[in-house]
């Protein structure tokens, strides 16, 4: 593992050499999707220039070795993920879709009455399909909600379960807020109970290696794009006699055992649940992903990205009128914020006008705005590629809103 030098990390991102308004990219929206660093952009193209062929039952050259490249792909990762022997690895289109098969399958196992739990940081990803679920089958969610640092109520969280409840399903980290919960004391906790957990680690990757042996409970789901891979490839993991139990998700090639006229019968997972020609290049960027992210010190990294993130914090309070979202201890580099001078979409305005690209909006957790009684923060999210003049670049953005609008 190579020391951390930020300088030879930005090298390895070609983007970030970028000019946006003739000024420097200043690149903060890392939260909504990552950079990619030439390793896995180059890995891409060399499978279309050298590789190209659909996958398995192919007997010539070319499907031979895609076919070998593609399950190479989901062993390396599986690894990475200390995922457990009794879980398998499931190739989705990224956590919104993961989520939405886990919920398709659990269908037949919820019944009118049955109790599910959420918590109000949830992404909609993790919202929008229990609700729908809970309209289809006449269950009910209950929402958990914070306390004054943008925490989880971990006590509250564990007064919902009852006899009823069968589904916690909880983000690993706060797209918004930047919030760790405690996924292993709450995956315990459920597992306790005989509760299924489904846990969304999309903004949980992106800060260093989870090993889900720690984490605990049953699926686990996370998106390519968030850990500098590619956009439509993500990964769903789960216990694998579950997932055999589940209804397909999706029909057609490659998931079949045998198809007749009188009917058909399925594979097991992880065939089950990979209908048609998979996302073949993007699944080997997201093994070559992997394979950059194991050669960072995750722990220089942390310390560096959360330096930049807390200095960021602290001069946009020297601004006055800053309010901030969720100040947990331990938290990921994310502040969001607002300014009681100016409207999130004129932060934004003006930032870009400086090369500086952040968020505004709901950030898809509509129920955490509706907490905090606002209808949008800003919001700016480090990865371990940004430095020293990103923050200021970023500060000399929001001083120059003040001036305009103070």
């Amino acid at each position: 593992m190579a020391p951390f030098e930020i300088d030879n990390i930005r090298a390895d991102f070609p983007i970030l050499s970028k000019e946006v308004e003739g000024k420097p990219l200043t690149y903060l929206d890392n939260g909504a999707t990552a950079q990619k660093p030439s390793a896995v952009i180059n890995s891409m193209s060399k499978f279309y220039a050298e590789s190209n062929a659909n996958i398995h039952r192919g007997i010539h050259h070319l499907s031979r070795e895609a076919t070998e490249a593609y399950e190479k792909s989901r062993s390396e990762i599986k690894a990475a993920l200390q995922l457990p022997d009794s879980h398998e690895l499931i190739f989705v289109r990224g956590a919104t879709e993961g989520i939405n098969l886990v919920t398709h399958g659990l269908e037949d196992r919820l019944q009118e009455g049955d109790e599910v739990v959420l918590t109000i940081m949830e992404h909609h990803a993790n919202f929008v399909p229990w609700q729908i679920l809970q309209e289809r089958k006449n269950i009910k969610v209950h929402v958990v909600g914070l306390n004054e640092s943008g925490e989880l109520d971990l006590e509250a969280w564990k007064a919902a379960f009852n006899e009823k409840t069968r589904v916690a399903a909880f983000t690993h980290v706060s797209n918004v807020l930047g919030t760790v919960n405690p996924v292993s004391e709450m995956t315990t906790f459920a597992r306790e109970r005989e509760v299924i957990t489904l846990v969304d680690g999309a903004q949980a990757l992106p800060h260093g290696p989870v090993d889900l042996r720690e984490v605990g409970g049953d699926f686990y789901v996370f998106s390519g794009h968030k850990v500098f891979g590619p956009d439509g490839i993500g990964v769903l993991t789960g216990p694998r006699d579950l997932l055999n139990s589940f209804r397909p998700y999706q029909s057609g090639g490659d998931m079949i055992e045998r198809v007749q006229v009188s009917g058909t019968t399925f594979r097991d997972v992880p065939e089950r649940f990979e209908a048609g020609t998979p996302n073949i290049s993007a699944t080997l960027g997201l093994a070559e992903a992997f394979r950059y992210m194991a050669s960072i010190d995750w722990k220089a990294a942390n310390a560096h990205e959360n330096s930049l993130a807390e200095q960021t914090t602290e001069q946009l309070k020297g601004l006055g009128g800053i309010r901030i979202f969720g100040e947990s201890t331990g938290k990921t580099a994310i502040v969001s914020f607002l300014f009681d001078i100016a409207h999130p979409q004129d932060i934004g305005t003006i930032l870009d006008t400086e090369g500086v690209a952040i968020r505004i909006g709901h950030h898809c957790a509509q129920p955490l705005m509706d907490y905090y009684e606002v209808p949008a923060t800003v919001r700016a999210s480090f990865a371990f590629y940004n430095n020293e003049a990103d923050v200021e670049a970023f500060m000399r953005g929001m001083h120059k809103v003040k001036r305009f609008f103070g």
